[in-house]
């Protein structure tokens, strides 16, 4: 079976829209042409391939790794990192207009584009009404749990200036492992017993990774 060509890649794109388009064929467009005899969508499928054909693993490749795709370029790299790039911004502005918390998918898909892709560790606060509406969310520490944390007084002044009613904890495991370590274990509960002090209740604690995630709630470490 013959292959798609590149110019009837552009006419799906026209007649059926870019979500009929596959991952690959999303990158042909961006990169355009091959070059020495190789379609667009050849280059595109070796550049996913690069990527383990994984869009978060191409979408965290900086322009000096994509360049290094054989075939690629300067110019094409460009293109494809700022494509990405854009992708990720809006990812990033649609996760922090989210105004309510229903559940813990909901800070998920919140704090991943913000984390999953980070070489360093961050750590955040997610600060909610009664009816769990987003009051504030503020990086408490950077560059790792146990070295750079995390003031829980600080943290628990902050809710008590907010008013805040609960909060949630987030942070990420640039290693891809989410089970929480004793470090991770003792802070949740540290700042659980302060907060317990104002009548600030601790919802849960999210460890997200690049490719899971892990809540001390739903494991049962934060149940009364």
């Amino acid at each position: 079976m013959a292959k798609i060509t590149d110019k009837e890649i552009r006419e799906k794109l026209a007649v059926r829209g870019p979500e009929s388009l596959s991952d690959a064929e999303l990158v042909s467009i961006i990169v355009q042409d091959g070059g020495a005899g190789e379609s667009a969508l050849e280059l595109a499928e070796r550049v996913l391939s690069s990527a383990g054909g994984s869009l978060s693993r191409l979408g965290g490749m900086d322009l000096r790794q994509l360049r290094m795709v054989a075939g690629l370029g300067v110019k094409r790299a460009a293109w494809l990192a700022a494509a990405l790039e854009l992708g990720g911004r809006l990812k990033r502005e649609e996760a922090v207009e989210a105004q309510v918390i229903a559940g813990n998918q909901d800070v998920v898909a919140m704090f991943r584009p913000l984390l999953a892709e980070l070489a360093h560790e961050e750590f955040w606060v997610l600060y909610l009404t009664t009816a769990n509406r987003v009051l504030d969310r503020v990086r408490v520490s950077q560059g790792g749990v146990s070295a750079t944390i995390v003031d829980h007084k600080l943290i628990v002044k902050r809710a008590v200036e907010l008013l805040a009613s609960s909060m949630v904890l987030v942070h990420n495991h640039p290693s891809g492992a989410a089970h929480p370590s004793p470090e991770d274990l003792a802070v949740t509960e540290k700042l659980r017993q302060a907060a317990s002090l104002f009548d600030i209740a601790v919802l849960d604690h999210l460890i997200i990774s690049r490719e899971a995630h892990y809540s001390f709630r739903q494991e049962g470490l934060l149940n009364e």
